[in-house]
């Protein structure tokens, strides 16, 4: 899909960047989310304000990049043409190699931000999100629909609320039409198997973790990482989960109650074992505790590189996170 994307603009505003404050450079910028390992913004003048440009400052060299692009090409395509979520325009622009990492900018076309699923469900009444979560779940059933198709591909989703746009969403109007239409957007990561073989490189994940950290994050949490977003009824619980984030716990009963109708009645086929509240609770404590140590444990390291190393920090951390 076609972008005006401007890479010169990119290299200007890369050259500039003070990690520590992103939109402090002399392009401007804004901030418009943080992930782990990569930042959204949307970056430069008028004409570059309708995309939205993901910076992900983690390859080592060409054939790194190269692999990432193909993978990340095909893992798109699939989901649109085989599994039939909708994307929004994408594309991509990679920096000439300077000192440091090779940095991938991802663009995608903006969405309005009170689309978003996690905006939109603090102005949705109660009944309509429970409706936008069973819509998400008839998004992601497509993909285990595909997977159990027993083909060579086999493709894993984050299916979190704040990874969703509502098409044509009325946000003044505060509530959801009859039909629901829904854009899936977070495809930076993709997940992607052939034959049982993990597409995506897997240490890649850990070109932002504090060196002292490597070892015991490939140990113990990198396979978990790699492999729950292939199963439904984690990301299924992931979802409903999203709402001790959001701050409304008190939403997760009824939620609880939507997934398990849903698994029971339209997803029957795929055999989903239903979810408890116990344990939605359980894990979102157990995630929300491991990516809290590992942001705290990047601020350290952080402060080692630049403070007594007096070496860069490439990445862009966020502030404090409510959880």
């Amino acid at each position: 899909m076609s972008l005006d994307i401007d890479l010169d603009l990119l290299q200007e505003f890369e050259k500039h960047l003070d990690p520590r404050n992103p939109d402090h450079g002399k392009i401007p910028a804004e901030v418009l989310g943080y992930g782990e390992i990569s930042t959204v913004f949307e970056i430069g003048d008028e004409r570059q304000r309708n995309l939205a440009y993901k910076r992900m400052p983690i390859f080592e060299n060409d054939d790194e990049l190269n692999h990432y692009k193909r993978t990340f090409d095909e893992y798109c395509r699939v989901l649109i043409e085989e599994v039939g979520l909708e994307l929004p325009p994408y594309g991509y622009a990679n920096l000439p190699p300077g000192e440091g990492m090779m940095v991938l900018f991802l663009a995608q076309k903006k969405l309005i931000p009170e689309s978003i699923g996690n905006k939109a469900i603090h102005i949705l009444p109660r009944e309509d999100t429970a409706r936008l979560v069973r819509q998400i779940l008839r998004e992601l059933k497509k993909l285990w629909e595909f997977n159990a198709g027993k083909g060579t591909l086999e493709l894993g989703v984050d299916g979190q609320i704040s990874n969703w746009s509502i098409k044509g969403f009325d946000a003044a109007n505060r509530r959801l039409g009859d039909e629901i239409n829904l854009i899936y957007f977070d495809t930076s990561t993709p997940f992607l198997r052939i034959d049982g073989v993990e597409q995506l490189d897997p240490e890649l994940f850990l070109r932002s973790a504090p060196s002292f950290l490597v070892w015991i994050m490939r140990l113990l949490f990198l396979e978990d990482v790699m492999t729950r977003y292939y199963d439904f009824h984690l990301v299924a619980t992931d979802l409903i989960a999203n709402f001790y984030k959001e701050q409304l716990p008190e939403y997760i009963p009824d939620l609880v109650g939507v997934a398990n109708d849903f698994l029971e009645n339209e997803a029957a086929e795929l055999g989903v074992s239903p979810i408890t509240e116990k344990e939605v609770r359980s894990y979102y404590r157990e995630d929300a505790l491991i990516w809290s140590l590992y942001l705290n444990a990047r601020r350290i390291d952080r402060f080692l590189r630049t403070r007594l190393l007096r070496k860069d920090y490439p990445y862009i951390l966020p502030g404090k996170i409510k959880r």
